[in-house]
């Protein structure tokens, strides 16, 4: 899944096995691209803050994730 897909600005492709794999890339990706003065990721490293802060208001999105993760193809 890309950066993107994950609701950041770019289309740095993230992987990893399961979802969570991808979620937790997207999150890393997000933290070093605004570390390293990228402002077009700040507001969606914001998000994902924001989201780890609210987690019961952040499962829609969790689900939404998975299910979008499930019906990539696989390579």
């Amino acid at each position: 899944m890309t950066c993107r897909q994950l609701g950041g600005p770019c289309d740095l492709e993230l992987s990893g096995a399961t979802a969570d794999e991808v979620i937790k890339a997207q999150d890393r990706h997000l933290r070093e691209a605004v570390a390293a003065g990228d402002s077009a990721h700040e507001a969606a490293h914001e998000e994902m803050k924001a989201r780890w802060r609210r987690p019961l208001r952040a499962m829609g999105w969790y689900r939404d994730t998975k299910k979008a993760f499930a019906e990539q193809p696989s390579r």
